[in-house]
């Protein structure tokens, strides 16, 4: 399987002789900064339309087909409106915090996004803390929200706001705890470590039921984490207009539009990347011409493919189900998930030690 580090290896080398060191690695920086920009602006309106296109198929409708073919203008076309739309200042807000909010959201979801694995050498971010480092930049996003509640002096949006961080920081055990689960079985939290060792079989297979119950526990906790249904309750439109986000408009929605669709690709992606090799081809060991066939298959391929399945396995989850109480989905946190995670962690350490795993 082709190694991108050869071609981020000679690009550094042509640079670092045309320039000084110093120079050249700050081109670099900006030059990955704007491709992680275009990559996450790209991968936004793909999501809106695949939200759009699979709602409609579990309605028994169409979707968007009016702008463009099949409706794929659609999409470009609100983003050009959202662009050009007046952003709101209000009389009674916080301004400074009214107005960072979007911005430390949006922050965070960069973040994560750039420890992604995207391909065999195509990862921003690859620390030895990889999977802790993901955690704690993915939890700063509940700051952006509680902040846009309180700071808008809107009724709505603060009660929005205060469901929201209830809700996030409660399901961020169970995503903690399923992740800790596999790193267990992992051995190591660096996320290009994590990929090569799943060579020989993905993770979800080599850890018997403990690794299945936490891949399911991770499905339904990531949905939560992104606010997005049946866990759409800090957005509750019959209750809540649109919860913390009521008094935007403008970019200032749009970062917080942009952030939902992105973090639930980057849930997904954690998910391919832990559970399901991630970049890694599907080998089957003594089949050495079928793993031959997958490697040629571009890694950056594999990624995308398993990370866009897990994307339509959560979005079946929201179109599926009805939108839950905020004491439902607390109970569901507190009495169930944690619980099940626990005992899950524990099963997983014991098959590690006694080395039961394939």
């Amino acid at each position: 399987m082709f190694d991108f580090r050869i071609i981020t290896t000679w690009i550094h080398q042509t640079l670092t002789s045309l320039m000084p060191e110093a120079l050249a690695v700050f081109l670099e920086c900006v030059a990955v900064g704007v491709c992680i920009v275009l990559l996450y602006a790209l991968l936004a309106i793909i999501l809106i339309y695949m939200e759009r296109k699979v709602c409609a198929f579990f309605q028994c409708r169409l979707g968007p087909m009016r702008v463009g073919k099949w409706g794929l203008l659609q999409v470009p076309c609100d983003v050009i409106k959202m662009l050009t739309k007046e952003i709101i200042d209000l009389h009674f807000s916080d301004r400074f915090l009214y107005h960072l909010a979007p911005f430390m959201v949006i922050i965070a979801s960069f973040l994560t996004f750039a420890c992604l694995p995207f391909g065999n050498g195509l990862q921003v971010l690859d620390f030895n803390v990889g999977v802790f480092f993901l955690l704690a930049s993915s939890s700063i996003g509940v700051v952006g929200i509680l902040l846009a509640g309180w700071s808008s002096h809107n009724k709505f949006s603060l009660i929005g706001a205060m469901r929201s961080g209830a809700q996030i920081i409660s399901y961020e055990l169970s995503c903690g705890l399923s992740i800790l689960t596999m790193v267990v079985l992992m051995g190591t939290m660096q996320f290009s470590e994590i990929v090569e060792s799943q060579a020989d079989g993905w993770f979800l297979f080599k850890g018997h039921l403990p690794a299945l119950i936490a891949f399911i526990v991770y499905l339904i906790a990531g949905n939560a984490e992104t606010n997005r249904g049946p866990f759409d309750l800090p957005e509750a439109e019959s209750e809540l207009t649109a919860g913390y986000h009521t008094e935007y408009s403008g970019m200032g929605f749009g970062f917080f539009y942009l952030a939902e669709f992105l973090n639930l690709f980057i849930v997904a992606s954690v998910a391919a990347t832990i559970f399901l090799g991630g970049w890694m081809p599907l080998h089957i060991v003594g089949l050495d011409g079928f793993n031959a066939c997958m490697d040629l298959i571009p890694s950056f391929l594999w990624f995308f493919g398993k990370a866009f399945f897990v994307v339509f396995l959560l979005m079946w989850i929201k179109w599926t189900f009805p939108r839950l109480r905020i004491d439902q989905i607390l109970k569901l946190e507190w009495k169930y998930l944690v619980p099940i995670g626990m005992v899950n962690l524990i099963l997983m350490v014991l098959i590690v030690v006694f080395n039961l795993h394939f």
